[in-house]
């Protein structure tokens, strides 16, 4: 063969190559979707820049997750997509409030799919370069994340503010990095910010609170089969409680569940706990690499605080049952005398109280002796929706569309005993939705949860 020819049949070759890597790029919206309209993700979207305007104007940021996976599979940052419903990694989203104008700062093709040694099994997949992009997401304005620090430059240059969510209602501080650190992913793009263009960053977090804090329809929607899926994987769970087992093997049937019931995870890592254990928070418990598998034994409780997650959303509810399968008098009293607290706040859930107020409420209906031993602050009521903790202002009024917990905790080290009920409300124009309805509450039905294999 000539030296033109041969030439000629690699450059074909080459040509051939390049066309069918072409053919075989999974282009991003081939392969998934918005969770919801683009028309929903446009108010959300104008209903920040409102907030901003009300607080001063200048510009949002929220990232995006890293992306790159250990083998789990990629869960988006709430923020980012709660304004886009976008899966893609390594990219920020700029909200203006003063120009009216969204910006989304992403990469050109996703840094996932690429593997030059491996052409054939990560055939690259176009993000910014995707046509369908502005069309489906309605965001009009994509610039690669260099251009992001120019931006930045222009905007503090006007004097206009940036803003982060920080995850806390606390001003953001000149953050140092040192040797043991564990920013929140607002706290790192802050950080970032200080450290490319100077200046304070301010605090979004009560602007994102505002906001998400009231669900639209088609979240509670999702909201309410998250709640589904945790009821019925929390009932197949305690199918297997008895004298015994341990814990880990309650936790694996629940999160076995979760999937059965359509769920793409647990929304957070499920909390099984029983006798000594049920003592302590789950921080504590988390310490340690293998203290969360207690064998349970006759005489103890077993309080099951779980979440399945369906299309984002998660459900938050606990039980608290016993082993033996009847609860002793004492772990009786405590359980209706929680539940009691439960009721109380729920009756009072309506339009315009604040969780301050509910707050209240919980602390006066618990007797006087037990009030040490319950678990205080907020922690009677927390927002649920993309988060287990989603954004919260106790000083706002209840609206409705949002969903929240009520979760009193007893923990008596005096007597070793602890106590848990957890449930999931929606705020109603008239007062409140008990979504968690499906499990039962009092001593006597959650005892029948567990005897009737007996």
């Amino acid at each position: 063969m000539s030296f033109a020819r041969s030439t000629l049949v690699a450059a074909l070759l080459c040509i051939g190559t390049a066309v069918d890597a072409a053919a075989q790029a999974q282009r991003f919206f081939d392969w998934t979707r918005l969770p919801f309209s683009r028309e929903e993700y446009q108010r959300r979207r104008d209903g920040m820049i409102r907030s901003l305007k009300e607080s001063g104007g200048g510009v949002f940021l929220a990232p995006s997750a890293y992306g790159v996976s250990g083998g789990e599979t990629f869960r988006q940052l709430g923020d980012f997509l709660y304004s886009t419903g976008l899966e893609v990694p390594q990219s920020v989203l700029a909200i203006d409030a003063d120009g009216d104008s969204v910006v989304l700062f992403m990469p050109a093709r996703d840094p996932r799919f690429e593997n030059p040694s491996r052409p054939n099994d990560f055939p690259g997949r176009p993000l910014a370069d995707d046509p369908r992009l502005a069309e489906e997401s309605g965001i009009l304005h994509v610039r690669p994340p260099g251009a992001l620090e120019s931006f930045l430059r222009a905007v503090t240059a006007q004097g206009r503010p940036l803003r982060v969510n920080a995850g806390g209602p606390d001003t953001i501080p000149t953050l140092k990095p040192g040797p043991f650190h564990a920013w929140s992913d607002g706290r790192q793009l802050a950080f970032y910010v200080q450290q490319a263009v100077g200046g304070r960053v301010r605090n979004a977090y009560g602007d994102v609170a505002r906001l998400r804090m009231v669900k639209s329809a088609a979240e509670v929607a999702e909201i309410r089969q998250a709640v589904a899926a945790a009821e019925r994987a929390m009932r197949g769970a305690v199918g297997l409680v008895r004298d015994g087992v341990d814990e880990r093997t309650v936790l694996g049937a629940f999160q076995a569940g979760c999937r059965s019931a359509g769920s793409q995870r647990e929304g957070f890592t499920p909390i099984i706990k029983s006798g000594a254990n049920s003592l302590w928070p789950w921080r504590i418990l988390g310490a340690h690499y293998d203290r969360r598998n207690r064998v349970m034994r006759n005489g103890d409780l077993v309080i099951l605080d779980v979440g399945c997650e369906v299309n984002y959303y998660t459900s938050d509810i606990g039980r608290t049952f016993p082993v033996a399968g009847r609860f002793t008098a004492p772990q009786r009293e405590a359980l209706t005398m929680i539940t009691a607290v439960s009721d109380a706040v729920m009756q009072a859930i309506r339009p315009g109280v604040t969780l301050a107020d509910l707050q209240k409420i919980a602390v006066a209906r618990i007797p006087e002796g037990e009030r040490k031993y319950m678990q205080t602050g907020f922690y009677f009521g927390h927002h649920i929706g993309l988060d287990a903790g989603d954004p919260s202002l106790p000083s706002s009024p209840l609206e409705p569309g949002m969903v929240f917990t009520i979760e009193p905790w007893y923990y008596n080290h005096d007597r070793d005993l602890s106590v848990f009920i957890e449930d999931n409300v929606l705020v109603t124009a008239s007062g409140y939705e008990l979504l968690s309805r499906g499990l039962p509450r009092s001593p006597d039905d959650l005892e029948a949860m567990v005897s009737p294999r007996r």
